[in-house]
């Protein structure tokens, strides 16, 4: 009787239930999930926010490509993670920030975000936001300066600041718009939830339209791609606690709606927080995880120096992550003390 040989493949994580698909399926579906956000992205916000997106995505695949060709290692750009990277990271930059900025910040997130720690599965921190953490510390100026929502001009005309060139400074056409978050936070200047939720603000170039983002995860949570219990989390604690200090001081405070739709609130709960790489295994690891993150978030909002704190809630939760799992670990049967 012939013997049938059989062969069990092992790929790096994310590792994924049965029926979810391979990594490439989730990353595929994940692009598909962030269209409509890119789209409404460049309606908004006109031919600089394309470029931005397209020299994201095209610095990273390039910059992931030569990496592997001169660490001879295997080709990775196929499984699209570095797609979602790529996208990922030029939507939360601002529509007018300086090309020579987007790919000096793509290829740090690449190099030191993902390669240097070995490559999909092995990143502790989210790629996309350790670019944007080092071009926010390496130009301040340019990554709070705003271009403003629907312009009449958007389609006809680029800003200088975009085109200009390498290791010069960049000189704006018009003045800054601030975000609602600034806006709220320095001059007592509320928005409008419902504006915050169509998209009718400045912000990054992603981050505005809270309904298609939210769409696009509950899209990728319906095919179950992306543990609920993270956006779920992060959303519920901000709500919570938003609404308790808005309800202490509401003159002072902004209230829940505001918290939830303003700022990267929405993209980072959705798609950055659920990195499955950086964040917990366990369920219970991915809830406390997504409190962790809401938490920091209402603490740096309310009383930080920046009226955001989306990255740098997720960027320590990152941190956190494997720790989380260590100490909610279950004791082996066993193994542990007898009562």
């Amino acid at each position: 009787m012939k013997k049938i040989k059989k062969t069990l493949h092992i790929e790096s994580s994310p590792h994924i239930h049965a029926g979810g698909g391979n990594v490439e399926t989730i990353m595929r579906n994940v692009v598909y999930a962030l269209i409509p956000t890119a789209l409404f992205a460049v309606v908004a916000f006109g031919l600089s926010a394309l470029l931005v997106i397209v020299v994201a995505i095209l610095s990273c695949v390039i910059t992931e490509r030569v990496l592997c060709f001169l660490s001879k290692q295997n080709n990775t750009v196929n499984d699209w993670s570095i797609i979602i990277t790529g996208l990922i990271y030029g939507l939360t930059l601002p529509p007018g920030l300086a090309l020579w900025m987007v790919f000096v910040g793509a290829v740090f997130a690449v190099a030191i975000g993902k390669f240097i720690f070995g490559g999909l599965g092995y990143n502790p921190f989210n790629p996309a936001l350790v670019g944007r953490a080092f071009l926010q510390a390496a130009f301040p100026s340019s990554m709070t300066n705003w271009s403003p929502a629907f312009s009449d001009d958007r389609f006809t005309s680029l800003p200088s600041s975009i085109l200009t060139l390498p290791l010069a400074s960049p000189v704006y056409d018009q003045l800054s718009s601030a975000t609602p978050l600034a806006a709220h936070k320095f001059d007592n200047i509320d928005t409008a939830p419902m504006d915050l939720l169509l998209g009718l603000s400045s912000g990054s170039t992603g981050e505005t339209c809270a309904i298609l983002i939210l769409a696009g995860g509950l899209y990728l949570i319906a095919r179950n791609m992306m543990n609920w219990r993270i956006p779920v989390g992060i959303l519920l604690t901000v709500f919570v606690l938003s609404s308790l200090f808005h309800g202490l001081e509401p003159d002072k405070y902004p209230g829940a709606w505001f918290m939830l739709f303003s700022g990267g609130l929405m993209l980072g709960a959705m798609f950055m927080a659920t990195d499955p790489v950086a964040s917990p295994i366990t369920h219970l690891g991915c809830l406390l995880y997504g409190i962790l993150i809401g938490l920091l978030i209402v603490l740096i909002r309310l009383w930080g120096g920046l009226p955001e704190g989306v990255m740098y809630a997720i960027l320590f939760a990152n941190a956190v992550s494997p720790h989380i799992d260590r100490w909610i670990q279950p004791t082996a049967f066993g193994t542990g003390n007898s009562p």
